[in-house]
């Protein structure tokens, strides 16, 4: 049980050999953090034995808060109210020894009423979250995605929050988190809507495998951005997210049977290699290439791949190479092993996503056996488009939750900083650029809603020939918002967000991060041209009259 003091008792802890501070009512030590404190000793001294609480949130932001608080609280003022809703500790005999089972979705009878809104979740900022976090309507969730919701968050807010910046400066997400997200079930949560319940170790503790959906797979993207970093994200689930999903959907069974479960339960590292030094957006222009051996049990693999997200890490690279005649009719996909030898990788230092291990790739007469390819030969192009909607819809749901934070981190500053003798959410300028994020979120979020349903309702045929110009003009739609509510909220931090760390640091990182979204996965100007093609092609298929 946390100790209680009064603050005459803080009061007694005012020297340099014994100092405490009180922030928010938690009585913190930090007698032995002196040393350590980038501000120096003597701004902690100048409180000791005080409430800091005004002077900590005027220099720092609630990630700080959250990494030191574990290690330096030692209690709370005995004037500070017991957390609403608590209960005693059960007794032992009380606790049951059987796990919870994971929440089952009940199938809804022909008569029976839609259901109720969720609780109230979170913080309760307008716009901040998802309206159905503030217990709006939604056709879309049940009690499963609001369980998920809480598992997630709760793990996001104790092991990643608190290190995200630390982990971001030294441009690497430790292997633990990564493994974490398998143990968990997390990764094998991001295929789609189809659970691998017999190739994974563990399943998600709060769903039932039978019960996935794809807005499932959008909470936990979702609630992983919420930590503000593209490079945490795409450490955990960028090259994995892209680089899995085909080979699990085309690939040979025994290819499956056997780099499977390494890579789900997250002690493989799997990644996918299209992007080359001089293409980009022009999938079907690639030149890396693979000819068969001499005896038909290889392909020898030559060429470069660049910009490629986790592949300094990776074990498996699922590659597109040319197999066949120029154009979109002669590429492959092969998943190369590095262990085959001949691949080399070397980290690339880019803008932004620091931590997302973006790669150059190099590779020499590698020997790949026909058993592993993707799909089949000359006809790899398919299995990119179709996963191509997959990674879009990822981009949008973590563009989406960029700008919510960026919006989120504004809306509390704009409560606590004070010009011209007023708080700035007082200024009519700052509650319109408020304004003006928000309408974009909520109009984006609806349109990725709207998709993620008919994702989920229509088959993979289907979704490419009617989603795939959708989905990229949302793609741009997303990105286009996230800078948008990026640069305003550098405007209304001012030289907070300029610089590293502290109270602007989300924002400044995350305004590193926007280009890394607005071009990859298909830059803004080929997703809007994409999209009216594609449409136009699929509606005069279904009879368009002009």
């Amino acid at each position: 049980m946390s100790q209680r003091f009064s603050e005459a008792d803080v009061a007694t802890h005012n020297k340099s050999d014994s100092l405490y501070i009180v922030v928010d009512q938690d009585v913190y030590d930090l007698t032995t953090f002196q040393n350590e404190h980038p501000g120096g000793k003597k701004i902690l001294q100048r409180v000791a034995g005080k409430d800091a609480s005004k002077q900590f949130w005027k220099y720092h932001n609630e990630g700080i808060l959250k990494k030191f608080k574990p290690k330096l609280m030692v209690g709370s003022l005995d004037s500070k109210p017991a957390p609403e809703g608590a209960a005693p500790t059960p007794e032992p005999a009380a606790v049951s020894a059987k796990p919870a089972e994971p929440l089952r979705k009940k199938p809804k009878s022909d008569d029976e009423e839609d259901p109720e809104p969720m609780d109230m979740y979170g913080d309760l900022v307008p716009y901040a979250d998802p309206n159905w976090y503030q217990s709006y309507h939604s056709p879309y969730v049940n009690e499963t995605h609001a369980a998920l919701r809480a598992e997630v968050r709760e793990w996001v807010e104790e092991k990643i929050m608190p290190n995200v910046t630390e982990w971001d400066e030294a441009k690497e997400v430790p292997h633990a988190i990564y493994k974490e997200m398998g143990t968990r079930g997390y990764l094998a949560g991001l295929m789609g809507a189809m659970y691998p319940r017999d190739l994974v170790q563990n399943t998600i503790k709060s769903v039932h495998p039978d019960d996935w959906d794809f807005f499932h797979e959008m909470i936990i993207t979702d609630e992983l951005s919420r930590a503000g970093s593209g490079g945490l994200v795409w450490n955990l689930i960028g090259g994995f997210g892209i680089g899995c999903p085909p080979v699990l959907k085309y690939g040979q069974k025994a290819l499956v049977d056997r780099i499977m479960p390494g890579i789900l339960n997250g002690d493989k590292r799997i990644c996918l290699a299209i992007t080359e030094p001089d293409g980009g957006s022009d999938v079907a222009g690639l030149n890396c290439e693979a000819k068969l051996s001499e005896d038909g049990k290889h392909y020898i693999v030559n060429g470069e791949k660049k910009w490629i997200t986790n592949g300094i890490w990776s074990d498996y690279f699922t590659t597109a190479v040319r197999t066949g005649k120029p154009g979109m009719n002669g590429v492959s996909v092969l998943l190369i092993e590095r262990s085959a030898g001949g691949v080399s990788t070397r980290k690339m230092d880019c803008q932004g996503v620091w931590s997302s291990g973006t790669t150059y790739i190099t590779f020499e007469d590698v020997k790949v056996p026909v058993e592993n390819l993707i799909g089949k030969e000359n006809q790899g192009f398919r299995v990119i488009m179709t996963n191509f909607n997959h990674e879009r819809m990822g981009i949008i749901i973590q563009c989406v939750r960029f700008s919510r934070v960026c919006y989120e981190e504004s809306m509390k500053y704009a409560h606590k900083r004070k010009t011209f003798g007023k708080k700035l959410i007082e200024h009519p300028v700052i509650r319109l650029k408020l304004a003006h994020m928000a309408r974009q979120i909520e109009a984006t979020y609806a349109w990725l809603e709207n998709l993620t349903f008919q994702c989920q309702r229509m088959d993979e045929t289907e979704a490419m020939l009617k989603l795939g110009g959708a989905i990229a003009s949302l793609k741009a739609q997303s990105t286009t918002t996230f800078e948008f509510c990026a640069r305003e909220a550098s405007q209304i931090f001012g030289g907070l967000s300029y610089s590293r760390g502290g109270q602007g640091g989300k924002v400044e990182r995350l305004y590193r991060d926007v280009r890394a979204y607005a071009i990859p996965g298909g830059s803004e100007e080929i997703m809007l041209d994409l999209s009216i093609r594609q449409a136009l092609k699929v509606h005069q298929a279904l009879g368009m009259k002009l």
